[in-house]
């Protein structure tokens, strides 16, 4: 069974960045899907951004494109989400989540594919 835990959320002023980190511990994370999500409150949880185990494929939330990108190194265990152009809207608890057996897909966006969450960093922006 794999752990994650997210790091690097903060307060930033819109318009600024910010890098989180998604580190698995227990199993390799080349096996396994992972998708960025966030919450703010009040709201649904939503997709951000997927990468493929290879870190070939990679989808965006319409949201975000162009202003966030996934990578991932999988000789570190690790997911990344670099968040740049961040706006007041962008706030929000960001969670990673990674599956060992989803097939790479439109099922991607959709958080009832995963089996495993991190307990989530929190971002906030100001304006």
């Amino acid at each position: 069974q794999v752990q994650l835990v997210e790091s690097g959320g903060g307060l930033v002023q819109a318009g600024g960045s910010l890098r989180l980190s998604c580190v698995a511990s227990g199993r390799t994370l080349s096996y396994y899907v992972v998708g960025w999500f966030r919450q703010a409150p009040g709201k649904e949880r939503e997709f951000v951004a997927a990468i493929s185990r290879s870190g070939g494929s990679t989808d965006y939330a319409d949201s975000v494109k162009g202003r966030f990108t996934i990578s991932r190194d999988n000789a570190k265990n690790t997911v990344y989400l670099q968040m740049n152009s961040l706006k007041p809207e962008d706030a929000a608890v960001y969670y990673c989540a990674a599956d060992p057996s989803l097939y790479y897909s439109i099922v991607v966006s959709r958080p009832e594919s995963y089996d495993y969450w991190g307990q989530g960093t929190q971002v906030t922006v100001s304006s």
